[in-house]
């Protein structure tokens, strides 16, 4: 038909038309393909052009700086050379003083260490005198310090061993008490179930027996009643037939009834004898829970208060250990003041013996100790008056630093030097007063000849 054919003409034309779309699409996008993978090309050319010149750059910046480098280095080697033909000659001349410089001065080390030796060994004698002297009244010291110790130890363990023994007979008792208790405990539980078990045999044979008892009952009833019901269906059956039949059901209920009441009966017996029993064991179980609570409380009070005097001895023996370990360390404090004291002291010595040695003469240092302007008679009377034991405190004090007697002479000279340096000063002070007194007379006699003179005329 014509309108079939004009509606397939339509569907034709538009197909053609998008295919003829596709197909430029897929030019244009092969033609973008194209340029891309080309740029890419050009790109990647770009690339490797550029780092082969910049690696061509590099090396040929690296032989400049090489050829710079070496040509500087040559000059660099020349100025050294020349620099340092320069500096061995100076140094040569200047080794040439110095060894001369040194010679002399060794010279003069020599002489000074020889002095230097003498006044050293004479130093020395005097430090290890002084030294042997402190050592020994360290170890004095030290040996007193030690009995303490040793006396406060000993004191401190017997406490010790006294206070351990006793918390160890105490555990023993506490221990052998409560065995006790637990041995009661168990007794008395045993005694418990022993009598629980005989009451609950006596409950059983007495409730058997009235079950029995009470079935016999039933039992007689029940003959009773059948023989009256056996009597009564005879009358009911020559009566009528119906009520035979309804007696019948009636029979069949009633020992059903029976049974169930039976039963119930059983159970409620059951029921009375569990709550019978367990009000006994309750009331049981109470009084001996009361009895043992009762005797725990007692023991534990009993224990609380071994427990409290466990304590407060305890806490009066750390007491004392604190009491003594304050006072060893008070000691100890006062120990190491008294021997930092000392040791100050001997510093403070030794430094007045530099600063003094520092201020001696030559002739001092060569011979440090002045002869004695004793004569032979007379020294050897002084040697027999202190070979002579001594009976004043004072001279038995002094034997003690018998060592210090070079040191008393040192002391001794320098002390007589000052004062005769002082009377010295004394002098020419009253000299210096007397000069000036004359002076300002001869100064007022001067004025008086200036004002006595005339004044020439005008």
């Amino acid at each position: 038909s014509p309108s079939s054919a004009m509606a397939g003409s339509r569907f034709t034309a538009p197909t053609a038309a998008e295919a003829e779309l596709l197909l430029l699409q897929k030019q244009a996008l092969a033609e973008e393909e194209a340029a891309k993978a080309k740029r890419e090309l050009l790109t990647h050319f770009l690339q490797e052009k550029l780092s082969r010149e910049e690696q061509s750059s590099k090396w040929g910046l690296h032989k400049v700086r090489t050829a710079w480098r070496s040509a500087q280095r040559k000059a660099k080697d020349q100025e050294l050379r020349q620099d340092i033909e320069i500096l061995s000659q100076t140094f040569t001349r200047v080794i040439d003083c110095k060894d001369g410089v040194i010679e002399v001065s060794a010279g003069e080390l020599e002489e000074a260490e020889e002095q230097q030796n003498r006044a050293l060994r004479s130093h020395l004698h005097l430090t290890d005198q002084l030294l042997h002297l402190q050592h020994c009244c360290l170890g004095y010291l030290e040996e007193g310090f030690n009995a303490q110790v040793d006396a406060l130890k000993a004191e401190f363990e017997a406490e010790r061993k006294t206070i351990l023994e006793q918390q160890e007979w105490e555990s023993c008792c506490l221990q052998d008490m409560a065995l006790a208790m637990e041995q009661d405990h168990a007794r008395n539980d045993h005694e418990a179930t022993l009598n629980f078990q005989s009451a609950r045999d006596d409950i059983k044979n007495k409730c058997w027996q009235e079950q029995q008892y009470s079935r016999l009952q039933l039992v007689a009833r029940l003959e009773k009643l059948w023989d009256q019901i056996q009597k009564a269906r005879q009358s009911y059956a020559q009566d009528t037939e119906k009520k035979k039949v309804e007696f019948e059901a009636l029979k069949k209920k009633c020992e059903k009834s029976s049974w169930d009441i039976d039963a119930q009966a059983k159970k409620l017996q059951k029921l009375q004898e569990m709550v019978t029993t367990t009000r006994g064991q309750i009331a049981a179980h109470l009084q001996e829970s009361e009895k043992q609570n009762q005797r725990l409380r007692e023991d534990k009070e009993h224990a609380l208060q071994k427990l409290q005097k466990l304590r407060a001895q305890s806490s009066q023996a750390r007491a004392t250990a604190h009491a003594h370990l304050v006072t060893l360390t008070c000691q100890c404090s006062a120990t190491l003041k008294a021997l930092r004291q000392l040791v100050e002291k001997a510093q403070r010595i030794l430094r007045l013996a530099e600063m003094c040695r520092r201020l001696e003469t030559e002739e001092e240092k060569v011979l440090p100790f002045y002869p004695s302007s004793l004569a032979e008679c007379e020294e050897q009377n002084a040697r027999r008056v202190l070979e002579q034991p001594p009976s004043e405190p004072l001279a038995l004090a002094l034997q003690d630093y018998v060592g210090l007697e070079w040191f008393w002479k040192r002391f001794n000279k320098a002390k007589l030097e000052e004062k005769a340096l002082e009377q010295a000063r004394a002098a020419l002070a009253d000299r210096n007063q007397n000069l000036r007194g004359l002076l300002q007379q001869y100064l007022a006699g001067v004025a008086i000849n200036l004002k006595q003179k005339p004044h020439p005329q005008k």
